[in-house]
């Protein structure tokens, strides 16, 4: 079903919100991606996500609200950094764990006493839930582990017959999930990078990198999704490449004639215009950050959709949007290479 994103038609939102309150299954576009939504605090509805989508259960969803209050029904407590963040930067593309309250099933929270909670900027996600006059939980709305979707189109391919309804809203503007913070502790913890960035969030509060994300073993509780399993995949194998520019590369293009002469299809994902390889699909996301993530997902599944074997990517800096972006690399990654 189509929606004015800029104005959203009131009997659709209330004919997808019947269908929440019913228990079933909307897909629905939000600012980073396109999110799985049922009600959260019906347990039965939230186990048609797991099941549609292949999710581990153990892996936590994101509950939405309309309202920033909405967050004192679903948490035990909420601190003053917390309110800190939320007053900066919610509506918008950041989710906060907390100590989740007796109202949520602990089947949204991967079996976890701390809940991950967003309230989105996208006029049709927020309409939705407002009109549905409950939480909703959403995953990413796409089968497990695969690229998540930026368009509506993506939904149909991956969970057509499996699910109500999707409201196709166009295109996700940010194309990468909500950054996560942990606030369940004393010390705020970043858990996934994404759409606000890490140096945003310094200028608010005093905040740690996860273990995981400074690539580093960790025995700390996975609080979100994203963390605990390999994620964003396309079927072809991505090779990630990291180091200086040039010599970036120059491995890129030693790596597309060697599978090229092993008859795989090789897609290459480039920052540069200038980059050419006239044998091989080459794909130009971007040369900054904001164009790289809103083109990565989408890139995957083009790829996918022409039977690429093999796609070689070259890194990014860590900094910024950059930060989240090569940890979507990083998790889709078969193998990383690096060079100097």
């Amino acid at each position: 079903m189509k929606v004015n994103p800029k104005n959203p038609e009131k009997s659709k939102i209330k004919k997808a919100a019947n269908l929440i309150r019913e228990g079933k299954l909307i897909a629905f576009p939000t600012e980073t991606v396109y999110g799985l939504g049922a009600n959260a605090l019906d347990s039965n509805a939230i186990r048609k996500i797991f099941r549609a989508k292949g999710r581990p259960s153990d892996n936590p969803l994101i509950i939405h609200i309309y309202d920033k209050n909405d967050i004192y029904f679903l948490a035990k407590n909420v601190p003053k950094t917390a309110k800190k963040i939320i007053d900066k930067f919610w509506p918008g593309p950041l989710t906060v764990v907390l100590k989740k309250s007796e109202l949520v099933p602990k089947i949204a929270t991967g079996g976890l006493n701390t809940v991950a909670i967003r309230m989105p900027k996208n006029k049709i996600a927020r309409e939705l839930i407002k009109e549905a006059g409950v939480p909703i939980a959403a995953p990413s709305a796409n089968i497990a582990g695969k690229p998540s979707p930026t368009l509506a189109e993506h939904v149909r391919k991956d969970l057509s017959g499996k699910i109500d309804l999707i409201l196709d809203g166009g295109s996700a503007k940010i194309g990468i999930e909500s950054t996560v913070i942990d606030l369940s502790a004393k010390k705020p913890v970043l858990l996934r990078p994404g759409g606000i960035t890490l140096e945003q969030l310094k200028k608010i509060i005093h905040i740690d990198l996860h273990p995981i994300l400074q690539g580093k073993k960790s025995k700390f509780v996975s609080r979100s999704p994203g963390m605990k399993y390999r994620h964003y995949s396309p079927i072809a194998k991505i090779i990630l490449v990291e180091g200086p520019r040039q010599k970036v590369d120059e491995r890129i293009s030693h790596l597309a004639c060697m599978y090229g002469k092993k008859r795989k299809r090789v897609g290459i994902i480039s920052t540069r215009k200038r980059f050419h390889d006239r044998t091989h699909m080459v794909e130009y996301i971007g040369n900054n950050p904001r164009q790289i993530a809103f083109n990565l997902f989408k890139t995957f599944r083009k790829f996918d959709a022409k039977n690429i074997d093999i796609v070689l990517v070259g890194g990014i800096q860590r900094k910024g949007l950059g930060l989240g972006i090569m940890n979507r690399l990083g998790k889709a990654a078969h193998k990383t290479i690096f060079v100097q």
